[in-house]
């Protein structure tokens, strides 16, 4: 599968992989800021944005899609960064193909199984009667119904793609990332070890990360170690993009 993408600056390469729903563009601030120091790669995932779309879905098959995508683009060695579900994807790939791997950066999320809370969102877009929207903005009204966090329904909504013959379409494949929700949700890693340097990005205000089982993530990444930033969500990189910027820059110069 040949993986949308978009190349930024020059220098040691670094590879971005967004979360659930979201697409490369989410990412276009940071890569401009790491672009001053490095060559950086923002990939769109497998039924996400505008990668191809298939109705097979798994971890073990997006971190060999990453593979495949680095092999293509004669990167053999790279530091590796995913939020949310791009982060277990990027855990995958370090644990299967840890020469690859030479930095690795998970931002808030963990090796281990999530209870789901997504299950409103999947339903508010699902119900969204796409072909029959005159605009964007009557896709918000109907979307803020359900979904009552407006970061989440701004997010949303740069997933919408305006169709010619009328209406819109989700750029996501929306009923295979809904049928395959509870294993995004699932620790599907192998049971391996990557040795290199791990740092677990952890927004505070998020309940994702918890820096009181650091024990239990360091049972595959001995070296890991949390960031915590201060006044931000699941989203850190949007929330506090400075300060996140200043954490990957202090890991990164480690190397």
């Amino acid at each position: 599968m040949k993986l949308n993408f978009k190349q930024y600056g020059a220098g040691k390469p670094i590879v971005i992989m967004h979360g659930m729903f979201g697409m490369l563009d989410n990412w276009q601030y940071v890569a401009k800021e790491l672009a001053e120091e490095y060559m950086v790669f923002l990939v769109d995932l497998r039924n996400h944005g505008k990668s191809p779309h298939s109705e097979d879905f798994s971890y073990a098959l997006m971190a060999d899609d990453i593979r495949r995508f680095m092999e293509d683009n004669w990167l053999y060695e790279a530091k590796i960064l995913g939020h949310s579900m791009g982060g277990k994807v990027a855990m995958q790939l370090a644990l299967e193909e840890p020469d690859m791997v030479e930095q690795l950066v998970v931002v808030d999320i963990a090796p281990k199984s999530y209870s789901g809370n997504h299950e409103t969102i999947i339903a508010a877009m699902q119900a969204l009667p796409l072909r029959e929207l005159a605009s964007r903005s009557e896709a918000e009204s109907h979307l803020r119904k359900s979904i009552p966090e407006e970061g989440v329904v701004q997010f949303l909504l740069k997933n919408l793609s305006r169709e010619r013959a009328g209406g819109y379409r989700w750029k996501m494949n929306l009923p295979v990332i809904a049928a395959h929700y509870q294993d995004i949700l699932a620790n599907s890693l192998p049971e391996e070890q990557y040795e290199g340097p791990t740092l677990f990005v952890q927004g505070v205000n998020s309940k994702y990360i918890n820096p009181a089982e650091l024990a239990d993530y360091q049972q595959y990444f001995p070296a890991a170690q949390i960031a915590p930033i201060a006044n931000a969500g699941h989203w850190v990189h949007a929330e506090q993009p400075q300060e996140f910027l200043a954490t990957l820059r202090k890991f990164f110069a480690q190397d």
